[in-house]
């Protein structure tokens, strides 16, 4: 029992040091090429207010996985679950679930405006479906359809802080037909290659 919890023990320190060195190595690689993996999230809307006669709580979250199928032009899916709760007010619910395709633009045109050799411009789109259901008031459930440009900040060769602006459209059914907003999303993505995940998976099985 002791051997095996050692060499446990042993894979998990390698996984993390591999892992570790992929993320923060000093030497870069083609983040968006064919054949990498893109996991993550948008992060939005998070936060507490505890003014005097109210509490409110917002929160919503939205994880993403993506793969690139050309250099880079990535497809995946993503699901999204948001709360807003207020005191006195009830809460709203958000959902959604569907597919996104992203492109990082390489005009040289566009590239010019990137203020730094670690910034990239992207345009990403989605399509789904999602809700919008407050405690009163108008709620929507049906197809959604959402598209924005945004900006990748890559803080190390593998991980990237990202600012996303997006109009997001729900078309549907409930005490509204239809519901649009305008939203300003933050988050972050690693962009791993799917080869040297597949070898340390195989490592790991050993």
């Amino acid at each position: 029992f002791v051997k095996t919890k050692i060499k446990i023990m042993k894979k998990i320190c390698h996984l993390t040091l591999v892992m570790f060195a992929m993320l923060f190595g000093s030497t870069a690689m083609a983040q968006t090429q064919k054949g990498n993996l893109m996991v993550g999230g948008d992060l939005t809307n998070f936060g507490f207010n505890f003014q005097k006669g109210s509490t409110k709580f917002d929160f919503n979250l939205t994880p993403k996985l993506g793969y690139f199928i050309k250099d880079d032009l990535a497809l995946g899916g993503y699901v999204n679950f948001g709360l807003s709760t207020a005191k006195g007010a009830g809460s709203t619910v958000d959902y959604g679930i569907g597919a996104f395709g992203r492109y990082f633009i390489n005009d040289k045109n566009v590239k010019k405006l990137e203020f730094s050799k670690r910034a990239r411009f992207f345009v990403e789109a989605n399509a789904g479906f999602a809700g919008t259901n407050p405690a009163s008031g108008a709620s929507t459930n049906g197809l959604n359809l959402g598209a924005g440009p945004g900006l990748a900040y890559f803080i190390t060769p593998n991980v990237a802080l990202e600012a996303l602006v997006k109009y997001d459209l729900i078309v549907g059914f409930g005490n509204s037909v239809t519901s649009n907003q305008l939203g300003f999303n933050l988050g972050f993505q690693i962009y791993l290659p799917t080869a040297k995940v597949k070898q340390i998976i195989r490592e790991e099985q050993r």
